[in-house]
């Protein structure tokens, strides 16, 4: 311990690359531990928070790797050696934001090893064929390779966590299920004092903020809007860019990254918020809730911790049929029937602040530190 009775405290993120969900939790942690230096893979520079930039960021031997801007994922096989490289000695307390690597930082004997984690690596684990559906041919059978001695580190580095924390029930139950570890839940924070109801009345379009990458099912949301005759905004980029396009005609509109305002007032203005995928947790799901706007969801997932259905929106299965588009149509035509007040709505969105979220982790980080032992 220092003098102060403060823990030496370092922080692991996986890479740094923008200010995602993952990096408003980190943004929270480094203001439980204001002295804790940030370790990561990579960090492209100017790419987070003032906050978080102004930390010492230490980055692994692939900061300088070719190419790293454009294809870092394609470096995937080297991230468990490069994030064993860091050097956490001195430090009494690790915590690790972790979605792929950062829970395999090896600390210094006698630390103590908490892992906030958002989810066990999902191209590896449950969703290797969302992430790679061509399953034939020589790069198939090297990328199978390589994800089966992931899949064997991931579990063996698990042991150097001495507290898992998830972000959703539906997390705990993954880690539970391929490290086998019981784990805390600390649902993410949500910036409710930014993001509130507006004054003006919604508007006929439905509202996706989400990554344009495969296993997210843009796809049902845009089928869904287009059978019904309905608006569709899409916020967010990703590799899906183009087919989605090519799928969506001018039935939808792109509106790629945008900042928070712009965000605010497409969550006020919305109609609903649809979420036809499965998530982790589902962050944009609470931002829209704050704001007002009803989530209309698939039952599965870390969504169930959020929504209460018929209370805060619709949650509904995908049918016997397995026609997913026509499931979610059919829920957002069902949510014309309901009468949900916005403040209620942004009420349940309370229970996810940033508050809340310090709380709970200051109370994790206290009792392994005090406790000293080890949770499963």
């Amino acid at each position: 311990m220092s003098g102060s009775g403060e823990p030496r405290a370092a922080l692991v993120h996986d890479w740094l690359t923008g200010m995602r969900g993952g990096e408003k939790v980190l943004e929270c942690l480094a203001e439980l531990l204001p002295g804790a230096p940030i370790y990561t893979l990579f960090h492209f520079a100017g790419s987070l928070s003032e906050r978080l930039e102004q930390r010492p960021i230490r980055a692994s031997s692939l900061q300088h790797a070719p190419g790293l801007r454009r294809h870092y994922r394609r470096y995937l096989p080297f991230f468990p050696a490069a994030i064993e490289e860091h050097d956490l000695g001195g430090f009494d307390l690790v915590v690790s934001s972790s979605h792929c690597v950062a829970k395999g930082v090896i600390p210094a004997p006698g630390s103590r090893h908490l892992c906030y984690c958002h989810t066990p690596m999902r191209y590896a684990w449950d969703q290797e064929h969302a992430y790679f559906p061509r399953r034939t041919g020589p790069v198939a059978r090297l990328r199978s390779a390589v994800l089966s001695r992931l899949r064997t580190w991931d579990v063996a580095s698990s042991s150097r966590v001495d507290r898992f924390v998830a972000n959703s029930h539906f997390v705990a139950a993954r880690i539970q299920r391929y490290y086998g570890r019981p784990a805390e839940v600390v649902p993410p924070p949500v910036d409710t004092g930014f993001f509130t109801p507006g004054e003006g009345s919604a508007e006929a379009y439905c509202l996706v903020v989400s990554a344009l990458s495969p296993y997210k099912r843009v796809d049902l949301a845009i089928a869904a809007c287009a059978g019904l005759g309905l608006e569709l905004r899409i916020v967010g980029e990703g590799p899906e860019m183009g087919r989605l396009r090519r799928q969506a005609g001018d039935g939808a509109r792109f509106l790629g990254r945008v900042d928070g305002e712009l965000l605010r007032q497409l969550y006020r203005g919305a109609a609903c918020f649809l979420q036809p995928q499965i998530e982790d947790f589902g962050i944009s799901s609470v931002e829209a809730l704050a704001c007002g706007c009803p989530v209309v969801a698939r039952r599965a997932g870390g969504i169930l911790d959020i929504v209460e259905d018929g209370r805060h929106g619709l949650l509904y299965d995908c049918g016997n049929d397995g026609d997913e588009a026509a499931a979610l149509a059919a829920a957002i035509r069902r949510l014309d029937s309901l009468r949900l007040e916005p403040a209620t709505l942004s009420q349940r969105a309370e229970l996810f602040s940033e508050r809340r979220f310090r709380d709970r982790m200051a109370a994790q980080i206290a009792e392994v530190m005090a406790g000293g032992g080890r949770v499963g």
